[in-house]
Parts: C-alpha cells; structure tokens; sequence
C-alpha cells in the first residue's frame, strides 16, 4: 500500500551515509563565544531515515563546498533504512554516542520519549536559546501550528518540518481503469463505497489486484493517538476526551468485518499480511497519506498516473505535527553549528533543493524559475523530501502547479483540529504496558488490517490479549492525564 511516508520516501528518495568534510570559515559566534573565522572547521554527524542511494556522496560533496564558508562546518550524512531506523536509533541514544542531528517524529525514533528521557537539547532554553541564537529566520518561516505541536512542557527539542500540517488519508486509484470504467471517485469515500468498483475490476482484469495491501496496512483511522502504533485512542470529534480502546468501537469493528469480505471475495492480495510494496504489483486502488498534489507524486514514483480522493475530513493530530523532525543531540559538542545548518536548510533555496533534488544538470534541470524537470538519473538519488526540512522552498516539478505551495498552505489554514491536540501524553506510569501493547500488535494487527482472518474469531483473542498486557490500566491512565489537561487548558 502507498503509505504516504514511506511514499514520499521512495518519491523523493533517501540520504546514504555519504562523508562530507565540511571546511572553511565563518565569522559567525559560536555557543561558546568562537569565532567560525579563527577556529578549525567541524564535521556534524546527521542521520537521517530513509534507503541509501548511489548518487548520495556525490550530491554530499557539492553540499559541503556550499555550506563550508557559510558556518564553518560540514555534515556527514548517516542513513538508516525505514524498517532499521528506530531501532538503530535507540542503540545510538541509548549508548550515549556522540552525534549531531537525527530525523525524529511522531511514527520512528520517537520525539516526545527522547525528549522525556534528556536525548535532545531544549533548543528555546532560555540558558542558550539556540533558537533565537541562529534560527529566528527558521522560527519564522515554520507554520505556528508545528511549532505548538513540538512543545513539551513548553520546551522544543527539535525543528518541524514545514508541510502539510493534518492527516489526509486517501483512496489512491490507478488512472488507467478510472478512465476505462468511467469511474467517478468523488463519490468513493468510506471504505464500503468502494465494493461495487473492486467486483468490476476483479471480473474484468484477471491480471489487477483489485485492492492491494501490504503488511503495514491499516484501515481508515477516526481517532487521535497520543501513543503512536497502540489501540488506545480518542474520538477525532469528540469533545468529551473519552480514552478507549479503539479495537472495541463499531466503527473499528466495522471496518475489519469489511476488510474480511473483501479478502474472502479475492478483492485483496492474498499476501497481504506480509507483503512489502511492490511498484510491479498491477492494481486499482491502494491507501496513502496524501496531501495537495500527491497523486502527481505518486505518479512519478510508480511510473504510471495515479489519481487519489480524500477518504475523510483533514485533522491535525499531535501525531500530524510532529511527524518530521530534526533534533540536536545532548550528546553533540557542536550544537550551534549544528543549529545554523538546520537554519539554513529550512531558509537556504540553494542548500534546500541541492539536499532534495540532487544536482543541476545531473538529477534534474531547471524548467522556470522555481520549477524543475526530473532528469533519468534522478533514479540515483532520490530523496524522502518530507523528512528533510522546510518544503516550501522546494521546487515544483514541471508537472505541477506553481501555485503548489500556496495550495498546501490553504490546506494547512482549513483544516480541523482534533479535539485532543495538544495532549502530550506521559507513558512513565505505564511504559511496561505499552511495551506489552506494542507486541499484542505485532501479532495481531497485519492478519486483522488486511482481512486475512475473521474479526468475529480475531478480535476477541486480540482484545483479551491486549486486556492481560494492561490496557486498561494505560486507559484509566491516560484518562486522567486528559481530564487534567482539560481541565487547564478550557
């Protein structure tokens, strides 16, 4: 399924731990009061998330002779794969090593746990307010709304990306049988909508998935997450603030029932449960996590047009505002070097595209302005630009509209708020539970998503597990800290 992070991932493609020795000066201060000009040049270690691609130390080479005489440093760029990332990751933290800065969100190397546990510098400490030291412009430039969803205690640990600010879930179709079948998706929203369109494609295209799935699958989700990847959650809509265990609401219970009837009509790929995405797999309609003018980017990535529909309202979630970071590491020795570099990603046009695209002539070629056309050999590096920093000084491609970013930031501005943002959840009470949570899912949750298995069967056992690990005390938990959040926050 196109999971739109993983997506975009593959779209724009991913960093490789490429070395880059930054040199050269910078009359820029120091935290220590240093003058760049007269001290020997740094090298700030970066991981970042994401495939390695062959083209990266060559496009690390050309930022580094861009940044060098800037502030006086360079970056040595450490990738990690989507599925080892936040495992390795928690190694490197856990073992105190010395880096600079990490990729951190909502979904992998968790933000609000590290920055509980003292693995990120508080970047708007009032001690050294790297923030107002070196990013004012960066500060600036970032919607409110992520700068709110990144505070802890009035604290931010690391700097938002600068995108689409709610959770767009979508219905993804291949064009080629909308057109063919004369499909109108406007009117396709919720799950069951789609049955009549499946039967059509699975009688008339033998050779189609009808609806493809893979095992990081899950159904359209209406609840707010305050920890992200358990069942524990609350209404999108829902004034009252009542936690529940989402496995136990009809809405939920609905869905899988109709996941089920789907894989046992032969709508869904029979591997379903442990199916990785494959670009060959012919099919009609997937999910993603969109926003304005993904399918243009799906489209690239896939190699044929795809043409997506909104399956429900935009919410910003506290998971939708914290999902892509960079944060600076405790341990780094560095940390107002590493600050100006995260400045001048989000602010630099230059430095931005050069880290998103790759280089001019070779991975793409101007086509206006501020818009560019993707070259072949773009195939080498490609970027998850999402994760990187500040989108909106990002070129448009040659098939996208100039207005590209003024669109996002009207999308931004309409969307609605969940009724929960702004809760920060604090797991220490129950973080046995939530480990022993976390587990339940992985066994149950591909089979259940998917429609492999009956839910009148599954869901049972799932929800008896999930009892025996402690749901119910994470509940009656989080239940409290949300009724104490309202309660000053009215």
């Amino acid at each position: 399924m196109l999971k739109f992070k993983k997506l975009m991932a593959l779209t724009m493609g991913t960093l490789m731990g490429a070395s880059i020795v930054l040199t050269g000066c910078s009359t820029s201060k120091s935290a220590n009061g240093e003058s760049g000009k007269n001290s020997q040049p740094v090298e700030l270690v970066w991981y970042t998330i994401g495939a390695p691609q062959k083209d990266t130390e060559k496009v690390n080479e050309e930022i580094n002779k861009y940044i060098k005489d800037k502030i006086g440093a360079t970056v040595k760029i450490k990738q990690i794969d989507w599925g080892d990332y936040s495992k390795k990751m928690q190694i490197v933290v856990n073992s105190g090593e010395e880096y600079d800065i990490a990729f951190t969100c909502s979904w992998a190397n968790d933000y609000l746990s590290n920055a509980r546990k003292g693995a990120f510098i508080a970047l708007n400490d009032p001690k050294n307010n790297l923030l107002d030291k070196y990013a004012k412009d960066t500060y600036n430039a970032v919607d409110p709304g992520f700068w709110e969803g990144a505070k802890l205690d009035g604290k931010i640990y690391a700097v938002p990306t600068n995108k689409e600010l709610g959770v767009a879930p979508m219905w993804v179709f291949t064009k080629e049988y909308v057109d063919k079948y004369k499909i109108d998706i406007s009117k396709i929203k919720n799950l069951e909508d789609l049955e009549p369109y499946l039967k059509i494609i699975k009688e008339k295209e033998p050779d189609v998935v009808p609806f493809y799935i893979t095992k990081d699958y899950s159904v359209p989700n209406y609840f707010d997450k305050p920890i992200d990847s358990t069942p524990v959650g609350i209404g999108l809509d829902d004034s009252s603030l009542k936690v529940v265990n989402t496995f136990e609401t009809d809405k939920v219970k609905k869905q899988l029932e109709t996941m089920n009837k789907y894989y046992k009509a032969g709508y869904i790929n029979k591997d379903a449960a442990t199916a990785k995405d494959e670009k060959t797999v012919k099919r009609f309609v997937t999910k993603g996590d969109g926003q304005p003018y993904a399918d243009v980017l799906w489209s690239k990535d896939l190699g044929y047009q795809v043409v997506a529909t909104p399956i429900m309202d935009t919410y910003i979630t506290n998971g939708s505002t914290t999902g892509a970071m960079q944060a600076i590491s405790v341990t780094s020795k560095h940390p107002d070097k590493a600050m100006q570099f995260l400045n001048l990603l989000n602010t630099d046009k230059t430095l931005r595209n050069l880290v998103n695209y790759g280089i001019e002539g070779v991975h793409y070629q101007k086509a206006g302005d501020n818009q560019i056309k993707i070259l072949p050999d773009q195939k080498n590096y490609q970027m998850p630009y999402f994760s990187l920093g500040n989108l909106f000084i990002t070129y448009t491609l040659d098939n996208e509209p100039k207005t590209k970013w003024d669109e996002f930031k009207k999308f931004n501005a309409e969307s609605k708020k969940s009724s929960s943002l702004g809760f920060k959840f604090d797991p220490a009470p129950v973080n046995t539970e939530v480990a022993g949570l976390k587990n339940v899912l992985d066994e149950f949750s591909p089979s259940l998503y998917s429609g492999t298995v009956d839910p009148n069967e599954y869901l049972p056992k799932l929800n008896a597990k999930l009892k025996s690990s402690g749901i119910d005390k994470i509940i009656t938990e989080m239940q409290k800290q949300v009724d104490d959040w309202k309660s000053k926050n009215k």
